[in-house]
């Protein structure tokens, strides 16, 4: 789905980036990469398989768009290093964009092994009129593009059916991305009559 924040036009993917054309610069939020392991490390009966799943996913945003720039909003890894940070280190070796990350809450891996992969960290990014940040924040004057939440939203149908979607949360000055990793959970939000809901169903995204 294609939208228009203060003049700059942005696509809103089905599998949870947002990809803001005048820059060619992908956003992604909350890839939790490594949680798979560790919750095998600690006896969860999660699939080997689902380790590569993230990456995967990674390639087939990245082939849409190919975008100049990766900008990854906080909780790129879910924990300290295991067996997935050298999938990740083969990720960047054959990815052509410049890779940033906005740390977030969960980026506990050591600076310096980002740094020797070219990955450059920052707390949080003013780009234009936009803030690039892990927790939602609202300051004066920008527009703040975030993760950490994993919005959902909740539809209610006939009698008790009901649905809860991964969704873009847009209020007036902020949009919360959803979680891209698989394995993350969401959190349901309640919106209000000013907020925008884009709801990812299947491979599409909806505005409800």
């Amino acid at each position: 789905m294609n939208i228009s924040i203060q003049q700059q036009n942005f696509i809103l993917h089905p599998l949870g980036g947002l990809f803001w054309e005048e820059r060619s610069l992908l956003l992604i939020s909350d890839v939790h990469l490594g949680k798979v392991s560790h919750f095998r490390k600690f006896g969860a009966a999660v699939p080997r398989k689902a380790i590569h799943k993230n990456f995967v996913l990674l390639d087939k945003i990245v082939s849409d768009f190919q975008p100049f720039q990766i900008c990854f909003l906080g909780d790129l890894f879910h924990s300290s290093l295991n067996k997935e940070w050298e999938l990740f280190e083969n990720w960047v070796a054959k990815t052509p964009a410049e890779i940033i990350l906005v740390s977030g809450n969960h980026d506990i891996i050591a600076p310096e092994k980002f740094e020797k992969l070219d990955v450059k960290i920052f707390p949080e990014l003013v780009l234009e009129n936009f803030l690039l940040t892990h927790h939602p924040e609202e300051r004066q004057g920008l527009f703040t593009f975030c993760g950490h939440i994993h919005p959902a939203v909740r539809l209610q149908g006939f009698g008790r059916q009901h649905l809860r979607l991964p969704c873009f949360f847009k209020s007036k000055n902020q949009m919360v991305l959803p979680a891209f990793g698989e394995f993350t959970g969401t959190h349901a939000l309640k919106p209000s009559k000013q907020d925008e809901v884009f709801a990812i169903v299947e491979d599409t995204v909806v505005k409800v």
